[in-house]
């Protein structure tokens, strides 16, 4: 079932036509003592008067009459149609939904606290109405259900070493394509409901807190590799370059023995965690 739009006319003019007859009629009876006549045209200014609505801007009224869904109105004011519809006000206004934290486990078995704020508003009067029974309730539920599905397919932080080129997207770190996904898997879910989803991100994410402890030591051995890695490499560079210059340029010649000393002392140098103490050797260069 799809919206379609129900065309109706401006409520001002019978609005006081309504008024009129509803206490015509009145004035009819007492002036006149005839009650059928005025009762008559009391009634008809009623019915009149009740098939006025009021519609505010960024509101929808979905109409039915006996069962068959005749059309939704959307223009703002004082609008009428026929008294004999049914008549039910929806707000197309966007609204916030801020889910609450949910205890999940990640792609490695991993528990995890997640949770998501989406903006949605209705874009289809007419299956949310109809196609489900409460919209509200539905939002709720199935955006539930998408976060904990998306926590279960992704990694809160890869496991992988820290050298690879090609590393899965994670919870943590693909922030932006994971609150696409979450968008996407969310648009897919709620379009049944005619749903609009207009914005959804992860709101909250962390470890449980069994396993926060560990996982916070595992992060700060995994820096401090990477940290060592990075000096290490620099430093072997460094040596490199040393070498190669003091070859080329014939400063100094040195054999096996003495490259590997000077290596080891270069190496200890760059490496070490506390500025090295320097010895000067006044002596000659050999024994």
């Amino acid at each position: 079932m799809n919206e379609k739009e129900l065309r109706s006319i401006s409520g001002y003019l019978l609005f006081a036509i309504g008024l009129v007859m509803l206490f015509g009629g009145i004035i009819y009876v007492i002036n006149t003592g005839s009650p059928f006549e005025g009762i008559f045209i009391s009634i008809t200014g009623f019915v009149i008067l009740i098939g006025l609505t009021v519609i505010n801007p960024n509101e929808a009224v979905v109409t039915t009459f006996f069962g068959d869904y005749m059309g939704t109105m959307k223009q703002s004011g004082l609008r009428w149609v026929n008294p004999l519809f049914r008549r039910k006000k929806i707000s197309l206004r966007a609204r916030n939904l801020n889910g609450q934290k949910l205890k999940v486990n990640d792609k490695l078995g991993n528990p995890i606290e997640i949770a998501a704020v989406v903006v949605w508003r209705v874009g289809d009067t007419a299956k949310s109405s109809f196609e489900v029974d409460d919209y509200v309730k539905y939002v709720e539920i199935q955006s539930e259900a998408a976060v904990r599905h998306l926590a279960g397919i992704y990694a809160y932080d890869t496991m992988e070493d820290e050298d690879l080129q090609i590393q899965e997207v994670t919870l943590r770190d693909g922030s932006g394509k994971i609150n696409e996904m979450l968008e996407a898997e969310l648009t897919e879910r709620l379009s049944r409901a005619g749903i609009d989803v207009l914005e959804a991100r992860i709101s909250h994410l962390a470890y449980a807190p069994e396993i926060a402890g560990a996982m916070l030591q595992r992060q700060q051995a995994s820096a401090v590799v990477a940290a060592r890695r990075q000096i290490v490499n620099g430093a072997v560079g460094m040596v490199d370059m040393a070498l190669a210059m003091l070859s080329e340029k014939g400063i100094v010649q040195l054999d096996e023995e003495r490259k590997a000393a000077m290596v080891s002392n270069l190496l200890v140098v760059l490496c070490g965690e506390k500025a090295a103490t320097p010895i000067l050797n006044a002596g000659t260069l050999y024994p």
